[in-house]
């Protein structure tokens, strides 16, 4: 009988924990996807509608039946897709090359394999978030007449009526405002943002600034870019920005939140480095299964051409 995969995949558990820790200051994806684990790689999303923010009564009478709740529904059916890249070490790099690579030349070859891996993740959770077709007409805005780069543009009340639009629906308000960098420039830059700051700050609008101004917990700036096959370059969240409430220090897929990333568990892994003869050079293979997946859409507002 052939062995499955599992029987004969050999870990590199030290360099599987480093790439399970890897994180890109220019990825901010995992914002509106936070990566949960899944122990299979397909079945259907849990989605999250009104009941899932509600609050409940509790109270129970003497001799009552328990009031029970439900959180979530099975909607979507979701399968998990396979990234595998191999990073190679050349001997050349090695001082010695009759030494096997320390663990701080194999952590090397695995940041750029985890940053091509994590690329191809942020392009599929903005290409998500920025589709308006996932949106209902309450929740969403297409600001190409008032930009915020543009005098008459007034972020602050745009965030302000996005986050009334996600509390009246789900009956919280949302916590992150996930900002591409054009977004965020024209935001540092109106004139009604810099009137208010004129009198407490002298320093330029950041995004703790941005945060403060329009009442959420954190404002992240999106400054992936990406590449087409013909080598042109374009911001990975483009002008747009994406206002949700998404679960805190989430850990698994019951947390109502806008979204996550189903992430295989375990992944991403390492597996055992080998030495190529023919390259001459050590080769890293890594692996992530995952799918990032909206679960509660109502919980999110799009914010279409605001830089």
């Amino acid at each position: 009988m052939p062995m499955k995969n599992k029987a004969v995949r050999v870990i590199d558990p030290i360099l599987t924990t480093h790439a399970q820790g890897y994180r890109q200051q220019e990825m901010v994806g995992s914002a509106l996807f936070p990566r949960v684990p899944v122990a299979v790689s397909g079945g259907q999303v849990l989605e999250f509608g009104k009941e899932a923010f509600r609050l409940y009564n509790a109270r129970r009478a003497p001799g009552a039946n328990t009031k029970r709740i439900e959180f979530g529904y099975l909607g979507k059916p979701f399968a998990l897709v396979q990234d595998a890249l191999e990073g190679k070490l050349p001997i050349e790099h090695i001082r010695d090359a009759s030494q096997v690579p320390n663990i701080q030349l194999g952590q090397r070859s695995v940041n750029t394999v985890m940053r091509s891996l994590l690329l191809a993740l942020e392009v599929e959770q903005a290409e998500i978030a920025r589709s308006a077709n996932n949106y209902d007409a309450d929740h969403k805005v297409d600001l190409s007449a008032a930009k915020w780069s543009d005098a008459g543009g007034d972020p602050a009340k745009d965030v302000r009526a996005g986050r009334e639009a996600i509390r009246e629906t789900i009956g919280v308000y949302p916590n992150t405002l996930l900002i591409s960098a054009k977004a965020f420039a024209g935001a540092a830059e109106n004139p009604k943002v810099l009137e208010r700051f004129k009198y407490t700050s002298s320093d330029s609008v950041t995004a703790e600034m941005l945060a403060r101004l329009m009442d959420v917990d954190r404002v992240v700036v999106g400054k992936a870019v990406g590449a087409d096959a013909q080598g042109n370059f374009s911001d990975v969240w483009g002008a747009d920005a994406v206002l949700a409430y998404v679960a805190p220090e989430a850990s698994s897929i019951e947390e109502p939140s806008y979204g996550y990333t189903y992430t295989l568990d375990g992944h991403p892994l390492v597996e055992q480095s080998y030495y190529d003869n023919s390259a001459k050079s050590w080769i890293y293979p890594v692996t992530m299964e995952r799918r990032p997946v909206l679960t509660g859409i109502t919980a999110g507002f799009l914010f279409q051409n605001a830089g």
